[in-house]
């Protein structure tokens, strides 16, 4: 039953004392006619009334003889001073009172409708907010139900995940044509579950599913099934499923499923607790669905190391579908769609843009859009650029410029050469990726400046070699501060910290350390959340072990700056122009200082 159709018990409670109200004034004043007083002080000096009761304006009482059939009789006194002299006239009078039945009617009832209205308002609206809703849909299900026409997604409107939509492509087909599945006994998986970081479109494929199915479609969060009173999220699984088999062919959405399907017996006392009751109840409706009836259940989430095994087990999400974060090709389709909704200048290559943007997901890429159409509406263009995407992806990834912040000259000069040494660094090593920009303009995010690399293509593999060269660029700022003046600065504090960090997983994740050997101290955590991708638990390894790990990342770091110092001693003289020219436009690219340019390598000697 529909919320707007169901009956609220106090609009019974008010109907019926009003109806009883009223039934008793009817009545009263059925049973006692009023008469006029000039007649009463008649049938008075006959003494023929009886039984008077005087009131402050009213008199009633008992007729001696009946008249008209009525034995009692009431009347509405009138001053006697007045009542006297039209007695001695002869003529007819009577008196009247105002009406004070509505009054009564509403000293009774009013206070009893604003305790109402004050409970309906304000106590329910307490309770839905901390997720107790109203007593009779406590178990009902919040499962938002969109149709085709509400979804407004189809595939074309998913790019840069083909292989994803390749499979998921079979779900549409299953829901659009059941028979030909059924034919060899094939039937859809009971669950799929897409996995992948935050912002990779796991939502919108779900959306996309529905829209080209054209079925309905319920979505729903995981932590809405959980609630304060214990069993109800059990019931509003119940209730999810019974709605879903009565709309099959149907598509259920469970988006967040770690906040529903967290693993059990972890950080628990015992195992009566809301959440697992619900996730039993979830893993019973998974054993008993029957994949025929044509009810499609997917679930998102970003956090599949902490899901139940159970869950994940055949028979129940019989499939994981990894949606990555896409590459230069999945990027540059994933542009190409959402570069139809902005003006762009003609000719405009997205080859360019996806180049620049190594590491965005979809929902990046959509806020970069945007970001350069509002940088190109701030200059006044008539269409969005290559440099407004440019100063979109500056924006993103260094933080809004602070041209305001003064910095003391003598900095300004530190900061120059600290950011021409980390330049040159990249520019010189052949397997760096080249240098897009530099720039000592302070950003939001407390940069006193930034060198800005741009990817040439994406990376799946990286050598030793590399992430030492890796480790040289990092170094080569706090270097030049050192060659330039002879002493160091609290500017290279970030550097120093993502050097540590490649050195540390160069030895205890990679097994490149020829003390060490190859063996993995320190194991990956599988998670899409967050930067920290080893565990903080026990160490498995000695003391001794330890030491020699301390050991290898010193001796890691100290020659990485060995080689960034004398690698920038060679180019003294290209760091001094490099930051002269820093101080006087604040912005250097490639273009307006060659030796910014990568090096090419040596061309290798012919054998003999």
């Amino acid at each position: 039953m529909k919320k707007n159709e169901q009956w609220n018990l106090s609009y019974f409670a008010i109907a019926f004392i009003v109806l009883s109200l009223m039934q008793i004034f009817v009545g009263e004043r059925q049973a006692v006619q009023p008469l006029p007083y000039s007649q009463f002080l008649q049938l008075l000096n006959e003494q023929k009334v009886s039984d008077l009761r005087v009131d402050k304006d009213q008199i009633s009482g008992k007729l001696q003889e009946p008249i008209d059939g009525r034995e009692r009789f009431s009347t509405v006194r009138v001053d006697p001073a007045l009542a006297t002299e039209l007695s001695q006239s002869g003529v007819g009078f009577t008196g009247t009172t105002e009406n004070t039945f509505m009054n009564s009617l509403l000293g009774w009832l009013l206070p009893f409708i604003l305790i109402m209205v004050f409970w309906n308002f304000l106590f329910r609206g307490m309770a839905d907010k901390q997720g107790l809703g109203g007593l009779m849909n406590v178990g009902k299900s919040r499962a938002k139900v969109f149709v085709e026409r509400d979804t407004g997604v189809t595939f074309a409107d998913v790019a840069g995940i083909d292989e994803a939509k390749a499979e998921l492509v079979e779900i549409v087909s299953f829901l659009k044509d059941k028979e030909r599945y059924a034919r060899l006994g094939a039937h859809i998986p009971k669950g799929t579950l897409l996995v992948g970081p935050p912002g990779t479109g796991k939502t919108l494929v779900a959306k996309a599913i529905a829209g080209e199915a054209g079925v309905p479609f319920f979505s729903i969060s995981g932590s809405e099934f959980v609630e304060m009173f214990v069993g109800v999220g059990a019931a509003r699984v119940r209730d999810l499923f019974e709605q879903a088999r009565q709309a099959a062919p149907c598509i259920i959405f469970i988006d967040e499923l770690d906040a529903l399907g967290k693993m059990r017996g972890v950080g628990t006392l015992g195992g009566n607790d809301e959440k697992e009751q619900t996730l039993n109840q979830l893993l019973a409706e998974l054993d008993g669905f029957d994949p025929r009836e044509g009810v499609v259940l997917l679930a998102a989430t970003n956090r599949p190391e902490v899901l139940d095994p159970a869950l994940l087990r055949a028979g129940r999400f019989d499939r994981q579908i990894l949606i990555d974060r896409p590459d230069r090709k999945g990027r540059e389709a994933i542009l190409k769609v959402h570069l139809q909704k902005i003006t762009v200048e003609p000719g405009l290559d997205g080859a360019r843009i996806a180049e620049i943007t190594t590491g965005f997901t979809g929902a990046d890429l959509a806020n970069l859009v945007n970001e350069a159409a509002i940088v190109a509406t701030r200059r006044g263009a008539e269409a969005v650029s290559l440099n407004d995407f440019t100063a979109a992806v500056e924006r993103l990834i260094a933080g809004l410029e602070r041209k305001s912040s003064l910095l003391d000259p003598e900095e300004r000069r530190v900061v120059a050469y600290h950011e021409m040494g980390h330049a040159l660094a990249a520019s010189t090593l052949p397997a760096m990726d080249p240098v897009h920009k530099v720039s000592i303009v302070p950003r939001a995010i407390g940069s006193l400046g930034y060198t800005l690399q741009r990817p040439t293509e994406d990376h799946f593999l990286i050598s030793c070699q590399t992430l030492k060269d890796r480790i040289v660029v990092l170094m080569a700022g706090r270097a030049a501060e050192d060659l330039v003046y002879g002493q160091i600065s609290t500017g290279a504090a970030d550097d120093l910290g993502r050097a540590t960090d490649i050195a540390r997983q160069l030895i205890t994740r990679f097994g490149m350390s020829a003390e060490l050997g190859q063996s993995v101290l320190e194991r990956q955590n599988a998670t899409y959340l967050g930067d920290r991708m080893t565990t903080l638990g026990e160490k498995d390894y000695s003391e001794q072990t330890a030491r020699e790990i301390d050991l290898g990342i010193r001796a890691l770091l100290d020659e990485a700056y060995q080689r960034a110092k004398a690698l920038l001693q060679s180019r003294r003289a290209d760091l001094d122009e490099g930051a002269r020219l820093l101080l006087e436009k604040e912005t250097l690219t490639p273009e307006e200082f060659p030796p910014l340019l990568p090096l090419k390598p040596a061309p290798a000697l012919p054998r003999p």
